[in-house]
């Protein structure tokens, strides 16, 4: 399997200046294609700071990050913005949905940013909003969604453009067990069919049965 994902050392330290407190201490992985890590720890132990280091939505302390043959030391802010769009798909754990817009015209905005077409793109996201058992909410805005629809909005959002790398922060935590299980059945088969690997920050303990490797992570005040 190749190499898509190497974190090195990876630090974030916040108000270095008053109370130093290492959001992420010294972490290392390493991700592969076709690949599921599950990253655990207790509440504010620092895995939704982890996935933002390595989306590039948050700068590091000190560390190194590796995607796809790209050091992020040696790329600009811009680039590691269009790696994001093109490579990464993020789920937050917040759906943060745009509510003026129907379910398929959310799902549809990183194919529009990438320069699709409308109606390619209007196309793609229903057959990933089929995948995820939505096929009767495409012209849903949030606010006629549950919480559970519009994470699933958000999941297929993350992964209507076929990114290489998944990042989902807690993906099932607004999800039932039946829906839940159903979810990460589809993130397991999106995998397969793409040969893309998917990191994921969650306490829901299904996810640890379909992981390749499982990364548990506590910091603190130093």
């Amino acid at each position: 399997m190749s190499n898509l994902l190497k974190v090195s050392q990876l630090t974030k330290v916040f108000d270095p200046t008053t109370i130093p407190i290492e959001a992420v201490k010294d972490v290392d992985l390493e991700l592969h294609e076709g690949e599921i890590t599950v990253i655990t720890g207790r509440s504010g132990s620092g895995k939704s700071t982890l996935l933002h280091l390595i989306a590039g939505l948050e700068e590091k302390t000190s560390g190194n990050i590796k995607f796809k043959d790209n050091d992020y030391d040696e790329l600009t802010s811009s680039k590691i913005t269009e790696l994001r769009r093109t490579e990464m798909g993020f789920v937050y754990q917040f759906h943060y949905l745009l509510n003026e817009m129907s379910a398929e015209e959310n799902v549809s905005l990183p194919l529009l940013l990438n320069n699709f077409n409308m109606n390619a793109a209007i196309e793609s996201s229903r057959n990933i909003l089929d995948l995820l058992g939505l096929s009767h909410r495409y012209n849903h805005k949030p606010s006629e969604l549950s919480g559970g629809e519009k994470q699933r909005v958000a999941i297929a959002r993350s992964l209507v453009h076929s990114p290489s790398l998944v990042i989902l922060d807690e993906p099932t935590g607004d999800l039932d067990s039946s829906t839940s299980e159903e979810v990460i059945n589809s993130l397991k088969n999106y995998v397969k069919d793409k040969k893309a690997c998917l990191l994921i920050a969650t306490h829901d303990e299904n996810f640890k049965k379909i992981s390749d490797q499982t990364l548990v992570i506590d910091s603190g005040i130093i």
